[in-house]
């Protein structure tokens, strides 16, 4: 069963300064951190801060076409992790016909921001990429907590644009 997600932050990673996006569960159970490039993640940060831009970015076009001819993005999810690579499907319909197009999951959490479409992931990927996944277990539910706190501002450095 697929696990919906949101994003919890965006931040950079300080060894490599490459961007990460970290998605997390409803439950606060499940955590995937997706390393992006500066591009994608910059379009990701526009939409969750809410800057505006003078014309549309790429994700607003798509948004924009997708409204102009009709179709609805349904939800995106993640699917599968392979040799270090994530790999992702939008699904939309148009005309009652249901559509699957292979994206990279930076794109497809960017459009998903625009539509306000559900982001979902396979919990096999969670588990491939050594995503935390919280029992019961208060040590258990400590690991994920001090990573998460790793995660903070101060550690990482809030992505800017």
């Amino acid at each position: 069963m697929l696990i919906k997600m949101t994003i919890k932050s965006l931040l950079i990673d300080p060894i490599n300064e490459m961007p990460i996006i970290v998605l997390m569960d409803a439950d606060s159970k499940k955590v995937l951190p997706i390393w992006v490039g500066f591009f994608e993640a910059n379009a990701i940060a526009l939409k969750i801060e809410d800057v505006p831009t003078p014309r549309p970015m790429t994700h607003d076009l798509i948004k924009n076409i997708l409204d102009t001819i009709g179709a609805e993005l349904k939800r995106i999810e993640i699917s599968k992790l392979e040799n270090s690579t994530y790999f992702a499907n939008i699904y939309l319909t148009i005309n009652g016909q249901e559509l699957r197009i292979d994206s990279r999951p930076s794109d497809a959490i960017a459009i998903a921001l625009r539509t306000e479409s559900p982001i979902f992931v396979d919990p096999l990927v969670i588990e491939a990429a050594s995503g935390f996944e919280m029992s019961d277990d208060p040590e258990h539910k400590e690991k994920l907590k001090k990573w998460l706190d790793n995660l903070d501002i101060d550690a990482f450095g809030k992505y800017k644009m």
